[in-house]
């Protein structure tokens, strides 16, 4: 892998970046660093903030001068497989809305939102790939790997402070798509279950209904019936792992495709219909944008397998 040799930098704290902390910081200006690396320049002095030495969890002030000595930093260009180049310059089409605060993106099916756990890739370095000058590019929320739809990624980090209260004062409203086993009834309109996160001996994460888990809510509404299915729109109050997906297994209807928590047998008729993943999609989002201080509201289609999908099973 290519490297390059960084010279000493002086970086002045704009307003956006005050109350962060140094070592944070450090990581999304670095990239390419290790993280073992900046601890330890962090911890000789070797970076100062007003020429003064630092610890890591030192929170930044708007107008701080941060020296950062010299660093090898490996080139953003080649952290990718080039296997992988195809799948990343997808995500540029899969683009929705942009501007110089914010990339939304219709997350495609089988592509993880971030690396990790034997992935090399996912989403945000991608996008770190196909935006090199950009200097802040964080995942706002995450989407299970299968799980296609809205994803928000911030540009700036007063739109991800922002864009993180509203999840946590929900006041976000975030939309899905799920196609269910069997006829979902109008009186189920909400499921309350509290969720809790179990770890199999193979590492595997499962979440389950377990009174000692999380409180969990999730509102339904019936979009379409199908003979032995429902076309459903989800709404997450709480954001919790797979909830939804366990949330429909609990109310007895399982999402179709979906290879952890779902029914064999309807999957199987799924996929003789022509269904190849998990049904479920973040078709709509509502937040408040605080650069253009508006509410806004932005829909991204069901891929076209899926509509066909939905055609055919009208006819049958």
């Amino acid at each position: 892998m290519k490297q390059e040799q960084h010279s000493v930098r002086l970086l002045t704290i704009e307003a956006e970046h005050e109350g962060q902390r140094i070592d944070n910081y450090l990581r999304t200006q670095l990239k390419g660093v290790p993280k073992s690396l900046i601890y330890r320049i962090l911890r000789k002095g070797e970076v100062r903030v007003n020429k003064k030495r630092i610890k890591p969890e030192y929170k930044l002030l708007a107008g701080d001068v941060i020296r950062v000595p010299p660093v090898r930093v490996a080139e953003r260009e080649n952290t990718l497989p080039s296997a992988k180049l195809n799948q990343v310059q997808s995500l540029d089409a899969a683009i929705i809305y942009e501007d110089d605060a914010l990339i939304v993106l219709n997350k495609p099916s089988g592509i993880a939102v971030h690396g990790g756990s034997g992935l090399s890739f996912g989403v945000i370095e991608g996008l770190r790939a196909l935006r090199p000058e950009a200097r802040f590019l964080e995942l706002v929320h995450r989407l299970d790997r299968d799980t296609s739809g809205i994803l928000l990624v911030a540009k700036k980090r007063s739109m991800l402070r922002s864009l993180h209260e509203q999840l946590r004062e929900k006041t976000m409203d975030k939309h899905y798509l799920a196609l269910v086993r069997g006829q979902w009834q109008p009186h189920q309109k909400v499921v309350k279950a509290p969720l809790k996160k179990n770890e199999l001996a193979s590492g595997e994460r499962v979440v389950r209904v377990d009174k000692e888990g999380k409180p969990s809510e999730t509102r339904f509404r019936i979009i379409q019936k199908f003979t032995g299915a429902t076309l459903v729109e989800c709404s997450p109050v709480t954001g919790r792992t797979h909830q939804i997906r366990v949330h429909t297994l609990h109310a007895g209807h399982p999402i179709a495709g979906d290879n952890k928590y779902g029914d064999q047998l309807f999957d199987q008729k799924m996929s003789g219909m022509g269904l190849k993943r998990l049904f479920l999609h973040a078709c709509r989002i509502r937040f408040f944008h605080p650069g253009r201080e508006e509410s806004m509201v932005l829909e991204a289609p069901l891929e076209p397998a899926l509509k066909k999908l939905l055609t055919r099973m009208a006819q049958s």
